[in-house]
């Protein structure tokens, strides 16, 4: 999966106009350390993918501030929940929260919020970039894309397939693919990766379009089948599973997840935090981890972030209007 792209970001950062809060350098003062512990808010519930990444990374950046770090499990409404509770909390440094690409650009294309995704935060820094998958049941009489699209094809509106909820990526992922070829499913959103997964692996639901962090050691063992992923290539975690651009030219869909605080956080704050961060997962350790899951370790600064934000927005919005999602 290839990183944001640099110049993207800097050609992003030069457009005029840009609304979200991107903090000032932080003038010459003693550096700031937290003096309680600090809460990471993560949206999904245990057993999905942001889960994971905050799992991983939470006893090192635990150690890199000096003070412990919590995982705040709040799921709910596409992580909409969580980036609310964040952007209402006081602006000290002491909670922060997944910034993702439902949260911050899918919903906010699709509903009122009761927080601007431009102005309600301070971004701290872009963390990761990860792939989504199509999985199926092993009872499910498809072994690939094309027979995936083409039973789709002979029950119009009737194949079911999961995702981690209205407006999840893995939801416009499969949008996207229907806008491609021209098939219809049917949607059925859940409240997180890890409850659709239990019950696609209990035959409940017969495909998934997952986070493929959540699904790796399923597929491995072959208690699902994976069909597909569906970045630009293939993902070093599932090398034997093909992407949906090698049958659907010029598809793909990426997912990515940061590190977000409320807005009006001083500077020294935000240094602390991306100093930390980025040192956190450029760590092999830690990147080591992530990679076996599927996901890669993109660490940017506060300014790349607003701007990646930004570009993700421009990227999807018209997808969304498109697929009429949310209405």
């Amino acid at each position: 999966m290839k990183r944001p792209g640099m110049a993207l970001i800097r050609g992003v950062l030069a457009v005029a106009g840009i609304g979200m809060l991107v903090p000032a350098p932080a003038a010459p003062a003693a550096e700031w350390a937290p003096i309680r512990p600090v809460r990471l808010i993560v949206g999904f519930p245990p057993g999905g993918a942001t889960d994971l990444v905050a799992r991983v990374i939470q006893p090192k950046l635990s150690e890199a501030l000096g003070r412990q770090v919590v995982v705040d499990n709040r799921p709910g409404a596409n992580g909409t929940i969580s980036l609310d509770m964040v952007a209402r909390a006081e602006p000290d440094g002491r909670t922060v929260a997944f910034g993702h690409i439902g949260g911050l650009v899918i919903s906010a294309a699709i509903q009122k919020l009761p927080y601007d995704p431009l102005k309600s935060f301070t971004p701290i820094g872009l963390m990761v970039t990860l792939q989504n998958i199509i999985i199926t049941h092993p009872g499910v009489a498809a072994k690939n894309l094309d027979e995936f699209v083409a039973l789709a094809r002979t029950k119009p509106g009737r194949l079911n397939y999961a995702s981690a909820g209205v407006g999840s990526p893995g939801h416009l992922a499969a949008e996207l693919l229907e806008a491609m070829t021209g098939v219809r499913m049917n949607h059925i959103p859940y409240k997180g990766g890890g409850p659709a997964i239990t019950d696609l692996l209990a035959g409940h639901v017969p495909s998934f379009f997952a986070v493929i962090s959540t699904v790796v050691p399923h597929v491995q063992s072959g208690k699902v089948r994976g069909i597909a992923v569906t970045g630009g290539k293939r993902s070093p975690a599932l090398p034997a599973v093909p992407t949906i651009g090698e049958t659907v030219k010029g598809y793909v869909a990426t997912n990515w997840y940061g590190l977000l605080a409320p807005a009006g956080v001083p500077g020294a704050v935000v240094e602390r935090l991306s100093r930390d961060l980025v040192s956190v997962l450029r760590q092999p350790e830690i990147a080591g981890q992530l990679a076996a899951r599927g996901i890669e370790s993109t660490p940017t600064s506060p300014a790349d972030y607003a701007a990646f934000i930004q570009s993700e927005t421009g990227k999807w919005a018209p997808v969304i209007r498109r697929a009429n999602i949310g209405n």
